[in-house]
């Protein structure tokens, strides 16, 4: 089946090279140029993955990003974004799943596209193992077919980067996690995302899970390793 994509960026010449180079690389690809009419366009054609431009005029693709994560849209977003790392980090917070800054490599993007996507297939419904599970930890239960958190009876919104993550977790329990070993295992040995890049998921993650994110439970620091995950909540004591 082909991947739908949908871009959206109001630099008309950028629209167009894109479309064409990855269009060359078998992918169906959709264009907007403006956000009104995001929403819209999703209901009628749901792409496999949105490339977002982060500043555009009138209501930006950051504005857009938060209405579509609020209405509990997980689609597969990445921002295009200027060259500051708040820009990128806001992204992030906001609920995209990677962030890359302009001007960019187009061969850069389809890696990053190709990896969201990959990761997206590993934390759906076809996924090979375990896929019936639903796991509990504190108030919550997460089933790992329906990538589905709920808190008793609420449901609550994940996307797809903050579902693998917690899956990640979720299989490791009580095992003390380096920030590399994070990475390795959310988006494989050669992936070029950052420390930095985990300490915003784990973030925003800890905002979903925890009654007090300062002080949190679940996904517990261990200072100068990493973070383990404790499904009763206790105060964890590594020993090392």
């Amino acid at each position: 089946m082909t991947t739908q994509i949908l871009v959206v960026d109001d630099d008309v010449e950028l629209l167009g090279s894109l479309a064409d180079f990855l269009g060359r690389e078998g992918m169906a690809v959709s264009v907007l140029h403006e956000v009104k009419s995001l929403g819209e366009h999703i209901k009628r054609d749901p792409p496999d993955l949105i490339v977002l431009d982060q500043i555009m005029q009138g209501l930006n693709g950051l504005a857009a990003l938060s209405i579509l994560r609020t209405a509990g849209n997980n689609v597969p977003v990445i921002l295009t974004s200027g060259p500051d790392d708040t820009d990128r980090i806001v992204g992030l917070e906001t609920g995209a799943d990677d962030c890359i800054c302009k001007p960019f490599n187009p061969r850069e993007l389809l890696a990053r596209m190709r990896a969201v996507l990959r990761r997206q297939t590993l934390t759906g419904s076809g996924a090979a193992q375990k896929e019936h599970e639903v796991v509990g930890f504190g108030p919550f239960t997460l089933d790992l077919q329906l990538r589905a958190l709920n808190m008793e009876n609420r449901r609550l919104t994940l996307s797809a980067g903050e579902f693998a993550l917690l899956k990640v977790f979720v299989n490791n329990p009580m095992r003390t996690l380096t920030r590399e070993r994070l990475l390795e295992l959310l988006h494989g040995p050669e992936d070029g995302h950052t420390d930095r890049g985990i300490d915003v998921q784990v973030w925003r993650l800890r905002r979903i899970l925890e009654a007090n994110p300062s002080t949190p439970r679940f996904i517990q620091t261990v200072r100068s390793h990493g973070y383990v995950f404790v499904p009763d909540g206790a105060q964890h004591s590594p020993k090392h």
